[in-house]
C-alpha cells in the first residue's frame, strides 16, 4: 500500500496513543486525553503526579477502614467466665455482738421521806453535787416538837409511878417484916396468921407493880426516842456522795408516805465511771464472755466511738416481744462526763479475733462445680478419683475445701476452715497465697 505525502503529514500531526486505555480514549480525529479531577480544578502540576495522589487516597481508606475495626473489636464484648470469684486476702478477722442498752450510774439512789407532811424547804436543785450528810430537803417538824414534848411528859409520869411503886414496895416490905417478927415471938399468937399472909401479898404485889412502873419508863422512853428520831427524818440528808439527778419535789407540797415512801430526789455515787446495760440475744448470749473489749456509740455523739469491758453476763433471762434476751453489764470510762445516765447505746462486743490469717467468703467453702473433671491441685489422682453422684464436685472427707480459678478450670485446694463471723471464714493449707480467684458462685452454664 502507498501512502502519500499528504496522508504522511496528517499521521503526523496525530497524537501518539496513550500506554493505558483509561488514560484517554478514541475518537474519530484520533486518541483524546482525559482530564483528571486536579486538572478540572486547576491544581497546579496535577498533570505530572497522579500516582503518588491515589497512593495517599488508598492509605488513607486502608486506615480509617483499620480503625473502624479497631473500635468495632473493643466494643464487643469479652467472653465472661461462668464462675463468680474473690480474691484470696490475707487479713484480720474480727466476730462481733451487737446490742442496744442504756448508759446507767455505777450507783443510783432514789431518796424518800419516810415520813409524810408538808415540804418546808428545799436546798439542792439538779446537777447539785452534794456529799454524805448534806441536807436536802426539810419538812413541816411542828407536830413532831409536839410528840416530842408529849413523850418526854410521858416519860416523867413513868418515872413518877415508879418511885410511887418504890416506895409501896419499901413500905409492904416493911410491914411484913414487922408481922411476920411478932408472930414468930409470940409462937404464932400474934398477929393472925392472916395478917401475916395479906402482908406478904401486899409486898409481891408492891414489887409487881414496880415491875410495871419501870417498864412503863423504859416503854415511855422509847416512844420518846421514836419522836425525836422522826423529828430527824424530817430532815431529809443525803445517804451518799454524788450528783442530784433528779428533783420531784418543791416547797409546800404535801409528801404522803402511807404506803410506801415517795420519791423525791435521784442520785448517782460517780458520773466519771458508769455501766452500760444491753440486752443480749439468745442466739448469741453464748459468745460472750467476762473481759471482752466492746465500743459503743450514742446518739448524742454519732462520730465517736467510746470504750468498754465486758464485766457480767447475766444468767436469769428475760422476754420481750416474744424474744429471749439476756442482761450484760459492761464498765465504761466516763471521765470528762460526756455520757449521761439515761441514754442509749448501741454497743459492739468483739467475741473474736484473729490476725493476719487468710480470708475467704463463707460461700466459697459451700461452692462445687459441676462435675467436669476440673482439675485438682492434688495431681492426677484427685483428677481421676471417684466423683459423687448427681454432679457434685469431689470433697475431702475430712476438713473443707476451696475452688480457684486457673485458666479459666476450676481446681480444688484442700484447706482447713477456722474461725468465722458469718462473712468471712479464717482457711489454712498448703498452696494458698494472697489475690487468688476464689470461686464462690456459677458454674451452672459450664457443663
Amino acid at each position: 500500500m502507498t501512502t502519500t505525502p499528504d496522508a504522511t503529514k496528517e499521521q503526523a500531526r496525530q497524537p501518539e496513543p496513550p500506554s493505558t486505555p483509561a488514560a484517554g480514549r478514541r475518537t474519530a480525529e484520533g486518541w483524546v486525553q482525559d482530564r483528571t479531577l486536579e486538572e478540572m480544578l486547576g491544581v497546579p502540576g496535577a498533570g505530572t503526579r497522579k500516582r503518588p495522589k491515589a497512593v495517599i487516597v488508598v492509605a488513607v481508606a486502608v486506615a480509617a477502614v483499620a480503625a473502624a475495626f479497631l473500635i468495632w473489636r473493643l466494643a464487643t464484648p469479652a467472653p465472661t467466665s461462668p464462675y463468680q470469684t474473690q480474691l484470696l486476702t490475707r487479713g484480720d478477722l474480727v466476730a462481733t455482738v451487737s446490742a442496744t442498752g442504756t448508759v446507767a450510774p455505777l450507783n443510783q439512789v432514789e431518796v424518800g421521806s419516810e415520813l409524810s407532811g408538808a415540804v418546808e424547804r428545799v436546798m439542792v436543785e439538779e446537777n447539785d453535787v452534794v456529799v454524805p450528810g448534806q441536807v436536802l430537803a426539810t419538812l413541816d417538824a411542828t407536830k413532831l416538837r409536839d410528840q416530842i414534848a408529849g413523850g418526854e411528859a410521858a416519860v416523867a409520869v413513868a418515872q413518877a409511878q415508879l418511885r410511887e411503886a418504890q416506895a409501896t414496895v419499901r413500905e409492904t416490905g416493911l410491914r411484913r417484916t414487922r408481922l411476920s417478927r411478932l408472930w414468930t415471938s409470940s409462937n404464932g399468937g400474934y398477929p393472925a396468921r392472916a395478917d401475916v399472909d395479906a402482908a406478904e401479898a401486899a409486898a409481891e404485889r408492891a414489887l409487881a407493880s414496880a415491875a410495871s412502873a419501870t417498864a412503863g419508863v423504859r416503854q415511855a422512853e422509847a416512844t420518846l426516842r421514836t419522836h425525836r428520831t422522826n423529828l430527824e427524818k424530817s430532815t431529809i440528808r443525803s445517804p451518799i456522795g454524788g450528783v442530784i439527778l433528779d428533783r420531784q419535789v418543791e416547797p409546800g407540797q404535801t409528801v404522803a408516805a402511807s404506803l410506801q415512801a415517795p420519791v423525791l430526789f435521784v442520785l448517782a455515787e460517780d458520773l466519771s465511771r458508769m455501766n452500760l446495760e444491753i440486752d443480749i440475744d439468745e442466739a448469741e448470749v453464748a459468745a460472750v464472755r467476762e473481759a471482752q473489749s466492746a465500743t459503743f456509740t450514742v446518739d448524742a455523739f454519732p462520730g465517736r466511738a467510746f470504750e468498754a469491758r465486758v464485766t457480767r453476763v447475766g444468767l436469769g433471762s428475760q422476754t420481750k416481744e416474744g424474744v429471749v434476751t439476756y442482761t450484760a453489764l459492761l464498765s465504761v470510762d466516763n471521765a470528762d462526763l460526756s455520757l449521761r445516765p439515761g441514754m442509749t447505746a448501741t454497743a459492739e462486743i468483739t467475741t473474736l479475733r484473729r490476725e493476719k490469717v487468710f480470708l475467704v467468703p463463707e460461700q466459697a467453702l459451700r461452692f462445687s462445680p459441676p462435675s467436669t473433671g476440673a482439675p485438682s491441685s492434688t495431681g492426677l489422682a484427685g483428677a481421676l478419683s471417684p466423683r459423687m453422684p448427681g454432679g457434685g464436685g469431689q470433697r475431702q472427707s475430712s476438713g473443707s475445701q476451696i475452688w480457684v480459678l486457673r485458666d479459666g478450670v476450676p481446681v480444688r485446694i484442700p484447706v482447713t476452715a477456722g474461725a468465722s463471723n458469718g462473712q468471712m471464714t479464717e482457711v489454712s493449707g498448703a498452696g494458698l497465697s494472697a489475690g487468688m480467684a476464689v470461686i464462690v458462685g456459677g458454674g451452672e452454664d459450664a457443663q
